[in-house]
């Protein structure tokens, strides 16, 4: 069985981790081929104008699998360079699919998303969650570190201070206070959610597959990029936005009071 189902419909792409039995534990290679193909597949269909990530059952993700941990702390552990090698060529792969991946990607939040599990949903551009999730950056609580990335993700969503107090207490936090926070952006119902995270991806999905993409490349080279750079890159792909024909169809369908026809680019 595929850990991620994938749907399209309407320029919009749902991954739904399918693995409920172990809370959508991201354990063993197939999470990772799986992720890793769904974002190249992603980035090579010009139809795709949005993603949405959620999980099946009660949780979002788990992250890491507890009985794997108790094997290699009862059966003993690999050397630390097979480790940190395991840890490059293995989970590390997905947040740099995710990020990479050309158009938005909207974490809808249905439960529980845990140690790696929060770190996921950082990896996507934007959250929703549902009454019923809950977060918590707990990897010290098992004596470990983020080795998936949360130590550079998290303090950019919600500053260094309050980053480091989730990371330092391992405290789960719930839907509200992660609204609170800004780590999501609304908290819905239940029942809503998928409603909502879909009203969300639409509204994406209607603006120009190639200003969308142009638009999360920019932001993303400002995570770490000089403000003269960013601007030297805002004009190229300027360049390229007013070259398009869907600036153009833009434009016309403005002038002519109708609503634009945007082609697959």
């Amino acid at each position: 069985m595929s850990f991620l189902i994938y749907q399209q419909a309407a320029g919009v792409v749902t991954l739904t981790m399918n693995r409920p039995e172990a809370r959508n534990a991201l354990a063993g290679p197939e999470p990772i081929e799986e992720f890793v193909a769904a974002c190249d597949r992603i980035n090579r269909d010009p139809s795709v104008r949005a993603v949405i990530l959620t999980g099946n059952g009660p949780a979002f993700s788990a992250g890491g699998d507890i009985k794997a941990m108790l094997k290699g702390v009862t059966e003993g552990q690999q050397t630390p360079a097979q480790i940190r090698r395991m840890f490059l060529d293995g989970i590390q792969r997905i947040p740099l699919a995710l990020y990479y991946v050309e158009v938005p990607v909207i974490a809808a939040v249905n439960g529980p998303a845990i140690g790696a599990g929060m770190d996921l949903a950082c990896m996507c551009d934007l959250r929703i969650a549902s009454t019923q999730a809950s977060f918590a950056e707990s990897f010290v609580k098992l004596g470990l570190v983020a080795g998936d990335g949360g130590a550079w993700l998290l303090p950019r969503l919600i500053g260094r201070g309050k980053a480091s107090e989730l990371a330092f207490t391992g405290d789960t936090i719930d839907a509200a206070e992660a609204l609170r926070l800004g780590i999501v952006s609304r908290v819905v119902d239940p029942d809503k959610l998928l409603e909502e995270a879909n009203a969300l991806a639409a509204r994406i999905a209607a603006n120009p597959g190639t200003a969308v993409r142009l638009t999360k490349k920019l932001i993303r080279e400002a995570d770490n990029g000089e403000f003269r750079d960013l601007l030297e890159s805002s004009a190229a792909k300027q360049a390229m936005a007013l070259h398009s024909s869907a600036h153009r169809e833009a434009v016309l369908a403005m002038v002519e009071k109708r609503k634009p026809d945007f082609k697959d680019e």
